[in-house]
């Protein structure tokens, strides 16, 4: 499916919202089951997609009571880059601990870690994501909790994923080493209808 942008005839009005909010909630929630998928015990990918930026988005304009056209296309400017074009994944990287005193030592020791993120579409290599384009996100001495990944698909992954292709997810890091070789059905499916289909010679 190609992942267009949102436009402001997309969003429902603040009144409107107000109405729907419980069902879309509901429906997101339901949504993001597909899409939360951890690596291990304390990294999860929340891959990003045109529904779940619209719920951000709405939340946003609610939360700040903004109706004006202008400041809700600033609004739209800052999410769009977050939907998916079709030929990629999009993700936000959250390593979780629930002890502050674990956390602090474990992003310590993890610097570097959004950069050995990989997946894989079965029958092809690996792929790694280009990240935190928005800005630097570590230093030398430890990384941050969240950063954001897009990991670019040749046409061929994308056509394969579209298939039924397993895909493959995980984290080669000195510190921290997970990784599976085909995402559960319903992870699989929700990523791959990110995807468009690529004609090839």
């Amino acid at each position: 499916m190609n992942m267009k942008k949102l436009k402001r005839e997309d969003l429902i009005s603040l009144e409107q919202y107000s109405g729907q909010r419980d069902e879309f909630r509901r429906n997101i929630m339901a949504h993001k089951k597909n899409r939360l998928i951890p690596i291990g015990p304390n990294v999860t990918l929340h891959f990003e997609d045109r529904l779940i930026i619209q719920y951000q988005v709405q939340e946003m304009l609610r939360a700040e009571k903004i109706f004006e056209a202008e400041a809700i296309q600033e609004e739209l400017d800052a999410y769009n880059p977050l939907i998916p074009d079709g030929c990629n994944w999009k993700a936000t990287m959250m390593i979780e601990y629930t002890d502050p005193d674990e956390r602090a030592v474990a992003l310590t020791q993890l610097v570097g870690i959004e950069k050995q993120v990989w997946m894989q579409v079965s029958g092809f290599n690996k792929v790694s994501p280009i990240t935190d384009e928005d800005l630097e996100r570590e230093t030398e001495d430890k990384t941050s909790a969240v950063h954001f990944l897009r990991f670019e698909l040749t046409p061929e992954m994308a056509n394969a994923a579209n298939k039924g292709a397993a895909i493959g997810l995980g984290i080669s890091h000195q510190a921290y080493h997970h990784a599976t070789d085909a995402l559960a059905e319903n992870y699989r499916a929700s990523l791959a209808a990110d995807l468009d289909s690529h004609p090839t010679d």
